[in-house]
């Protein structure tokens, strides 16, 4: 049976469009197990009917024409029930549903199981037998339900795809599609598609020894040096738009190219013997298998990363040249894993958008959006990529969903958003440089909150008067480790810097609750209100204290700090941490640093 599911998966797999996927599905289960009959029926989200949509066994003329209410008859009650119903004699049963055009009066013996992928019922696969035959026993029920839960994921892909395309179950013209994800970045955004696929696939490199080890070392040198050449121009067209802890993110990607990294792993493969492709290829899908097992989610994800610097390498050595791709006004950029170097292949202004369909919102990718300010969707499933190239898309980044093919009803209704939004921004730039004030003339201070949706440049062009909260917990995120008293220093004083004399309220850092540091982990059963804030910190001193130093020297020849604790419970924490600030103080005046105390 092992062989056969095996078989039956890659005639499926490689099947041109859903209808033909079916029609092999029918005809090797009824071959496989014997039967008379062998059906599917799927459910259209349309009509929220189960539709016959392929058939050995009964009328082939009443494929497409059968439908069935969402609890009528058997297939309902499979489908309603969500687990498999065997019955020796289904007429009998009080939900049998009688269909003449299917000719099905002729067999009594009937199995159903669901179709079921990512916790939604696609639809139902039936056999039967004729009257005195047989009584399916549980090896077969056990194999059907093996049959629909391995096709499930093909047949929802290729549903999908055809409702891409344009085409319903029914066979009418399909709109509004909607596939659901994971917001990476927030905002709306209405552009068209364009699918950037991997520069070349590390999987389908063969095994190969080579005898020129030299020259398989040069050519794997001159394609690191390329990488990194790429790398570092992508950086620098991005440098404007990014803060340095988000710019910082690329120096990632070149620490790995370094030559005590995975470079150096690579050209030990070659000198065993091995031709640089494959090396690169065993080297590459050992470091993806150890960052994949570990079990904190933000190294998981620095197996995407790992992945896409063996595709570039790849295919430097292949020497193909990239496809040259075009990139209209509004872009929605599409891949199976977006990765950082692929934002900044986009001319400036024209990115509008971002879908991932694997990743999460502790990607890179996603940290960068959320810096850049561009919806983002990631964590797609069952979406063909491939079928999103050229086609009009909306993204919903508050929402995680992406819609292909829109109607006019539903542009009409995201594009209001988008005009909303650009009317507030426009109608705010007119009051920008007029006084904030009251009617009655009071005097308001209109600061802003930065972090990594605003950076400094935007909140100065915005009219901002201050800063009113700066989140320290955001260099800290980024970073795979504490950052330095040095590293935040630099952090603090470019936001000072930029908003002398005014006002910049630092927090003191706030992690807890739904801020998590991947190497700092908190087990706490109240994370929001519980061991969070200045409670976290006040117990790690270490921590507070490296931070407010580096807040306090940042300040000098500004003095326009001011702190801000956060998640206060009681007076105690309050005097504690006014100690410690007072301490520091001290110290950073006794070191020659010309300081004011700040606010708090």
């Amino acid at each position: 049976m092992l062989s056969i599911l095996r078989s039956l998966v890659q005639e499926v797999n490689s099947a041109r469009d859903l209808q033909e996927a079916l029609e092999i599905i029918v005809s090797r289960v009824q071959k496989a197990m014997g039967t008379e009959v062998c059906s599917v029926y799927l459910l259209d989200p349309a009509s929220n009917r189960y539709i016959l949509m392929a058939t050995e066994g009964l009328y082939k003329d009443s494929v497409g024409q059968v439908s069935l209410a969402y609890s009528e008859g058997l297939v309902g009650l499979v489908g309603s029930r969500e687990e498999p119903i065997n019955l020796e004699d289904a007429p009998s049963h009080p939900r049998y549903r009688y269909f003449p055009e299917t000719g099905e009066e002729r067999f009594r013996s009937f199995l159903g199981v669901p179709i079921i992928h990512h916790r939604r019922v696609l639809g139902v696969l039936v056999v039967q037998q004729r009257e005195s035959s047989r009584c399916f026993d549980e090896g077969e029920e056990a194999f059907l339900v093996t049959v629909s839960a391995q096709l499930a994921g093909v047949i929802a892909h290729s549903e999908a795809t055809g409702a891409i395309s344009g085409i319903s179950l029914t066979g009418e013209q399909a709109q509004d599609v909607s596939f659901n994800g994971v917001p990476g970045a927030p905002g709306v955004a209405i552009g068209t598609g364009v699918v950037v696929y991997p520069a070349a696939d590390l999987d389908v490199v063969p095994e190969k020894p080579t005898d020129d080890i030299d020259g398989e070392l040069e050519r794997f040198r001159g394609a690191v040096m390329a990488v990194r050449e790429d790398i570092e121009r992508v950086a620098k067209r991005l440098a404007s738009q990014l803060r340095p802890e988000e710019q910082a993110l690329f120096d990632v990607y070149l620490r790995m190219l370094g030559d005590d990294a995975l470079p150096g792993e690579v050209a030990n493969k070659i000198r065993e013997g091995v031709w640089a492709q494959g090396a690169l290829k065993q080297v590459v899908q050992q470091y993806i298998r150890h960052f994949e097992m570990m079990d904190d989610h933000y190294l998981q994800e620095r197996a995407v990363d790992i992945r896409d610097l063996g595709r570039r390498l790849l295919s430097h050595l292949q020497e193909g040249e990239q496809k040259h791709l075009d990139y209209p006004e509004k872009t929605v950029l599409v891949s199976e894993e977006l990765t950082p170097a692929m934002l900044g292949e986009v001319p400036k202004g024209q990115l509008v958008g971002l879908v991932s369909v694997k990743g999460s919102s502790n990607s890179h990718v996603a940290i960068l959006a959320r810096a850049m300010g561009v919806p983002t969707v990631m964590g797609l499933v069952d979406i063909p990529v491939n079928q999103l190239d050229g086609r009009e898309l909306v993204v919903d980044g508050f929402d995680g969903q992406i819609f292909a093919s829109p109607s006019a009803d539903l542009r009409t209704f995201y594009q209001a958003i988008c005009d909303e939004e650009n009317e507030l921004i426009k109608g705010l730039e007119a009051l920008r440089d007029k006084p904030c004030e009251t009617t009655d003339g009071h005097r308001v201070s209109l600061l802003v909150n930065t972090g990594l949706m605003t950076d400094v440049v935007r909140s100065l062009s915005h009219g901002a008067e201050g800063i009113g909260l700066y989140r320290t917990e955001v260099p800290f995120m980024i970073k795979d480790r504490f950052p330095s008293e040095q590293e935040q220093r630099e952090y603090y004083r470019e936001q000072l810097e930029a908003f002398a004399p005014n006002p910049v309220t630092m927090r003191t850092l706030d992690i807890g609750g739904d801020k998590a540091l991947t190497y700092f982990p908190i087990q706490e059963e109240n994370p929001f209100l519980g061991w969070r804030g200045i409670r976290v910190t006040l117990d790690h001193p270490e921590i507070f204290l490296v931070q407010v130093r580096a807040m306090l020297k940042a300040s000098e020849g500004l003095n326009n700090l001011q702190i801000m604790l956060p998640m206060i419970s009681n007076i105690s924490e309050v005097e504690e941490s006014l100690h410690l600030i007072y301490r520091v103080y001290h110290e950073v005046r006794e070191e020659g640093y010309d300081i004011h105390m700040p606010k708090v």
